[in-house]
């Protein structure tokens, strides 16, 4: 049985600021486990799953750009991720996003704002299904070449081989065959996947709608899947179909 409290990694080399944001999380009513490092970080892993884990783009030895790619390309890959970055350096939030980050806040930052997107973050995680319950028939929503299992969370291509997703993937790729054939601006997406509005620097959708096409093998020329509507926004052209995954 799931604790009742959400249960928060918090991966940061800075001692003062780990303290700082578990104290402030624990006071907020959250279960929060401190790591110095990556190999804390895997040693707490280990010892439980957390419901998210906030970490630290600048450390030494692993930093959280090694730390978030180990983590996407392994069973964790589906536990949401806020990277912490430094102030006006949009290089290092653009690549954390491309990594699967699942938002980010930068450095100096208040406490109630990183709170607030961890809040965000797992509201939007929980939209979904959550990838863990278990029905007598499982389902898929077919598109082109590919299935989707709701189920486990997996992309199926037409030879059943698994294509990973990140958790900020799947839940783009999930709003995506749920409206398809509609226009969504930039604002609808990232509101859907990830609870906040973007301001006029912010490339996350367009980065996340990047890795989508990737996974999809869909070229961004003449995409097939996701196609690009000048000052508009995105539209999933893809007729979807629900399937029994036995089929």
């Amino acid at each position: 049985m799931k604790d009742t409290l959400d249960h928060i990694l918090v991966v940061d080399d800075d001692r003062g600021i780990r303290e700082l944001v578990g104290a402030y999380l624990e006071k907020n009513g959250m279960r929060v486990s401190l790591a110095a490092n990556g190999r804390e970080m895997r040693a707490a892993l280990q010892y439980a799953v957390p419901d998210l884990i906030v970490l630290d783009l600048m450390m030494p030895g692993d930093d959280g750009l090694v730390l978030c790619r180990e983590l996407r390309a392994g069973k964790y890959r589906t536990v949401p991720v806020v990277m912490l970055t430094a102030r006006g350096d949009e290089t290092d939030r653009i690549v954390g996003l491309e990594m699967g980050a699942d938002d980010y806040v930068a450095k100096p930052f208040a406490v109630r704002e990183l709170f607030a997107r961890i809040r965000s973050v797992l509201r939007r995680a929980r939209m979904l299904p959550p990838g863990m319950q278990v029905t007598e028939v499982a389902q898929m929503l077919a598109f082109g070449d590919w299935r989707l299992d709701t189920t486990a969370r997996h992309l199926l291509d037409e030879q059943g081989t698994m294509v990973a997703l990140s958790g900020a993937e799947y839940r783009l790729l999930r709003v995506f065959v749920d409206h398809p054939q509609r226009v969504l601006t930039r604002d609808q997406l990232l509101n859907l996947t990830q609870g906040r509005q973007a301001d006029s620097f912010d490339r996350s959708i367009d980065l996340l709608v990047s890795r989508l096409r990737q996974r999809l093998r869909d070229g961004a020329r003449e995409p097939r899947y996701i196609k690009t509507l000048r000052n508009e926004g995105y539209v999933f052209s893809a007729a979807v179909t629900v399937i029994e995954a036995s089929q």
